[in-house]
């Protein structure tokens, strides 16, 4: 059975109301511009300069503003990012440790806390004013410390 294409999306934009919709996650991100289909049933297209994120959530009615930054070092695998909005404010997430999985038009996070109504966080380039990589998490290049093998104990009888 498949599943279905629509996901549940609130659009941050900046000076403007939040907006509730759908998009498909394989073709939302439009040359220009971000495509949703409001509640209403109208499709909208706003530009990447008036878009601050799109976060994909459970619900709609789920909790408005969770935690913004990583209160201890994450443990999901992948670069801890912070980034840096236009109009000062922050927010921390995990990308992705493959760079052909980042998307051109921005860059698509898991938030700091992904137990929380928002799953995953699109952020337009344009809505940025710096991101800077705080760690890489799980690392391929180390290799966990294999235990040394256990000598049989000798038989008392």
């Amino acid at each position: 059975m498949a599943s279905s294409t629509a996901k549940k999306v609130v659009v941050r934009r900046f000076e403007r109301e939040t907006l509730n919709g759908f998009v498909n996650p394989f073709s939302y991100l439009q040359p220009q511009a971000v495509e949703i289909l409001r509640q209403d049933g109208s499709l909208a297209l706003l530009p990447y300069r008036e878009v601050r994120s799109v976060a994909f959530v459970k619900d709609f009615d789920g909790e408005p503003e969770p935690s913004r930054v990583f209160l201890n070092r994450p443990k999901l695998e992948g670069l801890w990012v912070r980034m840096v909005f236009l109009d000062g404010e922050v927010m921390d997430g995990i990308l992705p440790n493959n760079l052909l999985s980042w998307e051109s038009a921005g860059i698509t996070v898991t938030p700091p806390e992904p137990d929380s109504n928002n799953q995953k966080v699109f952020v337009p380039r344009e809505a940025l004013r710096s991101v800077q990589v705080l760690g890489v998490v799980g690392s391929p290049l180390r290799t966990k410390r294999k235990k040394a093998p256990v000598e049989d104990q000798p038989t008392l009888f």
